[in-house]
């Protein structure tokens, strides 16, 4: 898993985001995160916790999967282009993973 989350770094595929709350469900706000983080391939979410808003959100975007930090595996990780996670999940997996 280190070593998965290593070359992400080291390929400039990882973003991390202060937060990602959605008050609707709304597949054009997750739309519009791609846009601004200029992703326009398979990308993985990796969420610390459950966020229906941002699932649901997420659901019709092609070449996105919404994983959480308990849920998240080497072959996603590898499979897609680019990694986004939020901080909060982050800090898990560090708690996890360290």
């Amino acid at each position: 898993m280190k070593s998965a989350l290593s070359s992400k770094v080291n390929e400039n595929e990882l973003f991390v985001l202060d937060s990602l709350n959605f008050d609707k469900i709304k597949t054009k706000q997750m739309a519009d995160v791609l846009k601004n983080l200029k992703i326009n391939e398979t990308a993985v979410l990796v969420l610390a916790e459950k966020n229906e808003n941002v699932e649901l959100s997420a659901r019709n975007i092609p070449g996105l999967k919404t994983l959480f930090v308990n849920t998240m595996n080497v072959y996603d990780i590898m499979k897609h282009n680019k990694f986004i996670i939020t901080k909060d999940a982050v800090a898990k997996v560090e708690e996890v993973y360290a």
